[in-house]
């Protein structure tokens, strides 16, 4: 019995074998599951019948707002750096670490490890213009608002970041900044 159904396992796999192989290498074989190969969704710069302008592509809804961030629609002006001192608060708990990583990551070639403004491309000489440094005594003085501001849309010469990290991540920077450096400086 052992030796009969072993026979034929073995020729169920040649057979197998040979039905999902192709002879001229054209393409990668029969599909068994062909829903799960052939996407019915449009690709997103396809032309689409079903719009009136055919695209596939579309904008969000005006006004609606991304997953997990709240609106932040200020410009890189004086008035609207002190209006977010005054103003905008972190809505998050504290998270040190995330911010020293944070920080470590998009901070540190410009603003220095201690955040003294002598960071590598300062140092190296490939940037002429001396970052900000963090531990003045009036940076000590703004408001975490005013730095979440300056890290969101940028100043000066500093150019935003908003787009590149999350409101949480500038959130965590801004707690860290202000929490560690400005701080552990003073000791």
């Amino acid at each position: 019995m052992k030796i009969f159904f072993s026979k034929y396992s073995y020729g169920f796999l040649l057979l197998f074998a040979l039905f999902a192989c192709d002879v001229d290498r054209n393409h990668s074989g029969y599909s068994y599951f062909p829903d799960m190969m052939h996407s019915r969704a449009y690709e997103s710069y396809s032309e689409n019948p079903n719009f009136s302008n055919g695209m596939t592509f579309r904008l969000p809804a005006e006004g609606s707002i991304p997953r997990g961030d709240l609106p932040f629609e200020f410009e890189k002006t004086e008035e609207n750096r002190i209006w977010a001192g005054q103003n905008v608060s972190s809505p998050l708990e504290s998270d040190r670490s995330r911010g020293k990583q944070l920080y470590e990551i998009y901070c540190i070639n410009c603003h220095g490890e201690k955040g003294d403004g002598k960071g590598f491309l300062y140092t190296s000489g490939k940037y002429p213009y001396p970052p900000k440094s963090l531990i003045t005594d009036k940076m000590k003085q703004s408001p975490a608002g005013e730095i979440f501001h300056v890290i969101s849309v940028g100043y000066g010469v500093m150019g935003a970041h908003g787009s590149m990290i999350s409101q949480k991540d500038r959130w965590k920077i801004v707690e860290y900044i202000q929490k560690e450096l400005q701080i552990s400086l003073n000791q």
